[in-house]
């Protein structure tokens, strides 16, 4: 039997490409199922395992126990409790073997050791296939259609390697026949033992990608640079494109002499409209290429919130934009990575008429000061109250009639108010009454410290002690005193 297994190891080996090693351990593998089905048919828990000597092929069978303490013994047929062992001979955790008689390896065994043999050669070989794909993620596979299946079509790419392509990753309409030839994407390699391997696509961004770079010598010479990519599948897509030699124009290198180039491309795509971009560093400009046809009025970017405040001069141009079903503002807003927010000159001086409206009475309400300078202060560029309190002091010179004193004291009052909001936003704190806030000497910012230790209002105040307020962060005891005097006030008048 020693002379049948080298023969099996040896044969397999050579026949399948497989490394030996796993060859003899899918016979280990088998000749332990065997052994235990055919000695140990009433006690499936018991462990045993095989060592096939590489060199003969004769191989020895032992069962083993696994050492553990004594409240984990549950398992007697695979464990061995360490009370019942010598314990300066043993550990926890150790394996205890025992040789027992072997079985021949016959019919049985030899079946078992089969599938097991043929499992690894399955393995072995996906792996050999991911080995060799894997690099290749990204890159377009040129393939035959082999068959059809309920949800795609498997493809012939060659060298015993079958790529999958799903329906969802097909154009749309798209219909393929046997023995065609197709190009697709390999987007994916699947490591795991179920399921196709290699799965490919002809939607994602890379597809238009690889075909440009066919199509168009400048490309693949890396003189002109694909910087991103946006696409409805079968339908439109636009491509951003940058020259790495200024004497070359990149739009007209991609569509070619009479469109020959950009044509070809749309032709694999079943007709899919293409626009060509042309990259730039700056937001503003790379935005207003990638809307055309539509001509820009203007455009208000926020590079923080990557959003962009898009308005057109008349219905016309915004219809262009938007395109039709939305086409063109959604390719855009991909390829450029910014939200897009497209609108009329007359919508956006409105909005702009509501958000001064809104500042201003924020200005107003919170800063405490007169609507005319609330007015100048939105004039000049203000939007936030955190803004009041932190810009330099040199902002404000834009406002007549404002001395440093003046300036002084708004920009103290929004750092108060900044603080106080933030104190409610951190610390969800109780909000302190008006009255409590308007009292003689009081800053928001103690007000709503007093809050937090449920003095609300002035009565709550003219109720506590010096000592009640001593860790108030700013407010010393003498000041402390004032305000308590201040809030009995109201005692002394009735």
């Amino acid at each position: 039997m020693s002379r049948e297994i080298l023969t099996v190891v040896e044969t397999v080996s050579n026949e399948k490409g497989l490394n030996p090693e796993d060859i003899f351990e899918a016979i280990e593998d088998a000749l332990v199922v065997s052994t235990k089905k055919k000695v140990y048919t009433d006690q499936p828990e018991v462990e045993v395992r095989v060592s096939i000597d590489r060199a003969t092929g004769d191989y020895d069978t032992y069962r083993y126990w696994t050492v553990v303490a004594d409240e984990d013994h549950e398992m007697p047929a695979c464990q061995l409790a360490i009370t019942d062992l010598d314990q300066d001979e043993w550990s926890i955790g150790d394996i205890k073997e025992e040789q027992i008689e072997s079985i021949e390896f016959g019919r049985i065994a030899a079946t078992q050791a089969k599938q097991v043999i043929i499992q690894k050669i399955r393995e072995a070989e996906r792996n050999l296939v991911a080995d060799a794909f894997e690099p290749r993620v990204g890159e377009m596979m040129y393939g035959e259609v082999k068959k059809q299946t309920r949800d795609g079509y498997i493809i012939d790419l060659g060298d015993n390697a079958e790529g999958y392509l799903s329906r969802d990753q097909m154009l749309p309409r798209e219909q393929l026949r046997a023995k065609s030839r197709i190009n697709a994407i390999l987007y994916h390699v699947n490591r795991e033992n179920r399921g196709a391997q290699l799965l490919l696509s002809r939607t994602h961004p890379e597809m238009l990608s690889a075909l440009m770079q066919k199509e168009v010598p400048e490309i693949a010479e890396q003189i002109i640079e694909i910087r991103n990519v946006a696409r409805l599948p079968g339908t439109r897509a636009k491509i951003a494109v940058k020259t790495n030699d200024h004497r070359i124009d990149p739009v007209g290198a991609c569509i070619g002499m009479r469109g020959t180039r950009i044509q070809a491309v749309q032709q694999e795509l079943d007709g899919e409209r293409i626009d060509v971009v042309v990259w730039s560093d700056d937001p503003a400009q790379f935005i207003i290429s990638a809307l055309e046809p539509a001509d820009v009025s203007s455009i208000i970017l926020d590079e923080d919130t990557k959003t962009a405040d898009i308005i057109f001069s008349t219905n016309d141009q915004l219809a262009r934009a938007i395109g039709s079903q939305g086409q063109n503002v959604r390719l855009a807003s991909e390829l450029t990575g910014y939200k897009l927010n497209m609108m009329l000159e007359e919508e956006y001086q409105q909005r702009q008429a509501n958000e001064s409206k809104a500042f201003i009475e924020l200005f107003y309400e919170r800063l405490e000061v007169d609507k005319d300078l609330a007015q100048a202060l939105v004039d000049i560029g203000f939007t936030s109250i955190e803004e009041v309190a932190y810009v330099p002091v040199e902002t404000f010179y834009d406002i007549e009639g404002l001395d440093d004193e003046a300036i002084d004291m708004i920009q103290e009052r929004a750092k108060e108010v900044v603080i106080a909001d933030e104190l409610v936003k951190q610390q969800n704190m109780k909000e302190p009454s008006q009255e409590l806030q308007d009292l003689e000497g009081m800053t928001v910012s103690w007000a709503y410290k007093m809050a937090q230790k449920d003095i609300i209002t002035v009565d709550d105040l003219a109720e506590q002690a010096v000592f009640d307020l001593e860790d108030i962060e700013g407010l010393d005891s003498e000041t402390a005193g004032k305000l308590i005097m201040k809030a009995r006030e109201s005692w002394f008048n009735e």
